[in-house]
């Protein structure tokens, strides 16, 4: 899969927040990816960062002014809203929010979105409060009714000192954002895709569980990519502390048995299953409603169950069904085994031992495997695009 975002136009708008030095790094990055960044900055963003920033690092003519005469696009807004094909509110600030909401064209920035046909991406940065204020929350409610789409704000300490929720996104999650717009089809419009993801818990007593090393960056993304493209995406969670992907309807549970129901439910009337989720395979025969407390003995036996199999539960004549092996050695060989074993139609395998792919990594490198024991080898890659080329192959099956 090519580069969403090489060649593409790219407008960020940045306004008046602290956090919109952050914006500097955003157009560095995605001009170091090819994109062509044009940079719109409202008069208050100016407080703050200085256009030669920007301009230094995109190479581009940075526009301040709704008509700047020294531009070589003449009438910014109207060029850019034009040619663009993705503008990014970052830092959004609740009073552009408000305008954006309302249609206002009082500046270079709200004229080009209001003149736009692009997809707008926009990502919030004020005080908790602020952003909580009943006013500020009906402008987002207004503005994704009306198709833009709004990334955080997420919680962390604030300029004011306070932690709450009001941080910008950080770099590579906006980035990973922008990637979904600009990957955006509709080539799974009409599908509903469910997707697991994340590891399960299951408790010894109230503090202690049996867990794995599944940070679900895996299944987010695919449920992420899924979205992107048109499918009514829904996402069964175990915990995680990821944010929830776009267009996704996310459903959080705990436990294997909570996994179970929640996918059997969620199944009926599904086009596509893909498991990414790494289910406990045991679970304690007794959990203790009390800490349990060290004693002078060196050893202590906590007796396990198997958990069921969900993947294997589910029917394949009724749905799509994906599985992943995460495997130490003889991954092809595994991977076929489970295949056969819970009736799929995909499988995707890797090798958790790798440094650079896997658990809690951003990347990984996999092997898809089919019913025709066709093996393909996909390179390093972001999980995202992983999760896209997941879906190219569910789509050829559709077909």
């Amino acid at each position: 899969m090519l580069d969403s975002i090489n060649g593409k136009f790219v407008t960020l708008g940045v306004t008046g927040s602290i956090a919109s030095y952050k914006a500097v790094d955003l157009a560095s990055k995605l001009t170091q990816r090819g994109a062509k960044v044009d940079v719109i900055m409202t008069e208050a963003s100016q407080n703050f960062v200085t256009p030669l920033a920007f301009q230094a690092v995109t190479h581009r003519t940075v526009s301040t002014t709704l008509f700047s005469t020294d531009s070589e696009l003449g009438i910014n807004h109207v060029a850019l809203a034009e040619r663009t094909n993705l503008v990014v509110v970052a830092p959004a600030t609740a009073t552009t929010m408000a305008k954006i909401a309302l249609g206002l064209a009082s500046d270079s920035l709200t004229s080009t979105i209001l003149a736009t046909k692009a997809p707008v991406l926009i990502a919030p940065a004020m005080d908790a409060n602020m952003y909580e204020n009943p006013a500020t929350q009906e402008n987002v409610r207004k503005l994704k009714s009306r198709g833009f789409l709004i990334v955080g704000p997420s919680i962390g300490r604030l300029a004011s000192g306070l932690q709450g929720r009001g941080r910008l996104l950080e770099t590579d999650e906006l980035i990973r954002h922008i990637e979904s717009c600009l990957d955006k089809s509709s080539d799974l419009e009409g599908l509903k895709i469910l997707v697991s993801a994340g590891g399960t818990k299951e408790s010894i007593d109230p503090v202690r569980f049996i867990s794995n090393r599944s940070s679900g960056k895996m299944g987010y993304s695919i449920a992420e990519a899924a979205g992107s493209r048109g499918a009514e995406t829904v996402l069964v969670s175990a915990s995680t502390t990821l944010p929830d992907p776009t267009n996704t309807r996310v459903i959080n549970v705990e436990t294997a048995i909570q996994m179970r129901e929640a996918v059997i439910k969620e199944s009926v009337g599904a086009d596509v299953l893909i498991m990414a989720a790494a289910v406990s395979d045991w679970s304690p025969v007794k959990t203790s409603k009390r800490k349990l407390k060290k004693t002078q003995h060196d050893t202590i036996k906590i007796e396990l169950k198997k958990n069921p199999d969900i993947l294997k539960e589910i029917p394949g004549d009724k749905l799509i069904k994906v599985g992943f092996a995460a495997e130490t050695e003889n991954i092809i060989d595994n991977a076929k085994v489970k295949m056969l074993e819970k009736d799929l139609h995909l499988i995707v395998a890797n090798d958790i031992t790798g440094s650079e792919s896997g658990f809690g990594s951003d990347n990984n490198k996999v092997f898809i495997l089919d019913r025709s024991n066709v093996v393909e080898e996909l390179p390093l890659m972001t999980k995202l695009k992983v999760g896209h080329h997941i879906l190219d192959r569910v789509v050829t099956l559709i077909q």
